[in-house]
């Protein structure tokens, strides 16, 4: 089984790689299952419904969120029919919505569950190492994967580690830039810091980088600009055998210079 996830899809230009060159990679890698990382779909912040009905129709079968889950405030009308929708399950317990979520697909149960990092973040969630234990206690999944939203790479190293051989897949979101530290944990997990951004190609992770050059030379708190540019999707490819081991994990790279 191949499983194909997503990294953070940043805006129009971030939607359009997506419904252009979703399709050729379902083709070329015979992908079975994908996941995307959604919350800067819309504008760069947040999610609306359509977005989410676009995502859907273009065959994408979990999408998880993060630390802008609540950016666009039409997600409180619709997420509790959203039923492919992941938040942050270690989110504030006030907050609305499911952390993590199975579906069995192809006789195989697959898990998916989103986590936010605390290191560098802003506080309010709970620690993500005592939140996973509450899931891998009743956990009977057949695959199951982490997307964990965090800023900082020891937070997210850490966990790796922690969940490996409990866990099929530990892969970070939020930083908007691919690391190339892929690689299977020495106990079966799948493992990479950060897949990368699904948006502009030419930007400060998503971002107008004029505007943003100001607003560090200047430290002037300008307000953010989506940026104008070519595209470029950022995803990793996850390998499974029948006994539900991953045996591969790969970079997939579309940009300018990098065609598919």
């Amino acid at each position: 089984m191949n499983i194909l996830f997503i990294g953070d899809v940043f805006s129009a230009i971030g939607r359009e790689m997506i419904e252009r060159y979703l399709p050729l990679l379902k083709e070329k890698y015979e992908i079975d299952f994908v996941i995307a990382n959604v919350e800067n779909a819309t504008h760069g912040k947040g999610l609306i419904k359509k977005h989410y009905n676009e995502f859907l129709f273009q065959g994408i079968s979990f999408m998880t969120m993060g630390n802008h889950t609540f950016a666009k405030k039409e997600l409180f009308d619709y997420i509790d029919e959203a039923d492919r929708l992941i938040v942050p399950y270690n989110q504030p317990k006030a907050l609305p919505g499911i952390g993590s979520r199975e579906i069995l697909f192809k006789n195989r149960k697959i898990r998916v569950t989103n986590l936010l990092g605390i290191t560098f973040m802003d506080g309010k969630s709970q620690n993500p190492f005592e939140a996973i234990d509450d899931i891998l206690a009743k956990d009977q999944s057949d695959i199951h994967i982490i997307d964990f939203h965090a800023e900082a790479t020891s937070e997210k190293v850490a966990l790796g580690y922690y969940l490996d051989g409990k866990v099929s897949a530990v892969l970070g979101t939020h930083t908007h830039v691919t690391t190339a530290d892929e690689k299977i944990l020495p106990k079966g997990t799948a493992y990479q810091s950060d897949v990368g951004m699904t948006g502009p190609y030419h930007s400060a992770i998503g971002c107008d980088v004029d505007s943003i050059i100001k607003r560090m030379k200047m430290g002037i708190m300008t307000p953010f600009q989506i940026a104008e540019s070519e595209g470029q999707l950022r995803a990793t490819l996850l390998t499974f055998n029948d006994q539900n081991q991953c045996t591969q994990i790969q970079r997939i790279c579309i940009d300018p210079n990098h065609s598919l």
